[in-house]
């Protein structure tokens, strides 16, 4: 705490690298999506610990998700504002539905816990899932996909990093979200690129250095210098 800049860049990377963890694990472990209460419960159920962990890794994935939004958004506060005030917004928006979301879903885990009238917890299951409360999930969904894609544009524009990450997070975003309903792989294809892409970026970050972190724009790329008179 002596050093806030280093604990703010410090913060940045490691919630970049939590986030990105917690989601692969979550993604890993997640129980077959089937549709209806009392299916979803048998699903959890037949999973075991696994589905438990899966449940517990996507609702803890979302507070580092916030700080790593935050800290990519940094990055681009001078040469691309726009986007990184944008991206931000919508991704804490994102982080925020995610929560309310999962947390709601970790019901489930303790219905299957319980033993009880499988028939009744999964009518209750389907009335949750059909209620005002899945705006949250909305939610969750834009603001997660929204934010990260304006991020992506925005490191592009400012050639922030490695040039291949945004491409990686674009990349992410159409395996993730189109090629799931093709393959049940896709989402392992994912996190795996989701996972390299944010690691990339904390390793952006941790190298930056205290003064370029704390600095009103990042460093040029640097010139050869002119004779003088030339």
């Amino acid at each position: 705490m002596k050093n806030p800049t280093r604990f703010r860049r410090t913060i940045a990377a490691a919630c970049l690298l939590a986030t990105a963890v917690l989601s692969v694990v979550s993604v890993v472990l997640s129980p077959e999506f089937v549709s209806g209460g009392r299916e979803q419960l048998q699903a959890i159920d037949d999973a075991g610990a696994t589905a438990t962990i899966s449940l517990f890794a996507f609702v803890l994935a979302q507070l580092p998700f916030l700080g790593a939004v935050l800290g990519v958004a940094h990055l681009l506060r001078e040469r691309a504002p726009v986007l990184s005030n944008l991206g931000a917004a919508l991704g804490a928006v994102g982080a925020f539905g995610h929560a309310v979301y999962g947390g709601g879903q970790l019901v489930s885990v303790t219905m299957v816990a319980e033993g009880g009238d499988r028939e009744a917890y999964g009518a209750v299951l389907d009335r949750f899932q059909s209620s005002p409360a899945m705006a949250f999930a909305a939610m969750g969904l834009l603001g997660t996909v929204l934010g990260l894609l304006l991020l992506a544009i925005g490191l592009w524009r400012a050639r922030v990093g490695a040039r291949w990450v945004p491409a990686a997070l674009g990349a992410f975003l159409v395996v993730e979200f189109v090629g799931a309903n093709i393959t049940e792989w896709a989402s392992v294809l994912a996190g795996a690129i989701y996972l390299a892409a944010l690691a990339a970026l904390a390793v952006t970050i941790w190298t930056l250095g205290d003064r370029d972190w704390d600095a009103v724009a990042l460093p040029e790329p640097r010139r050869e210098a002119l004779p003088a008179g030339v």
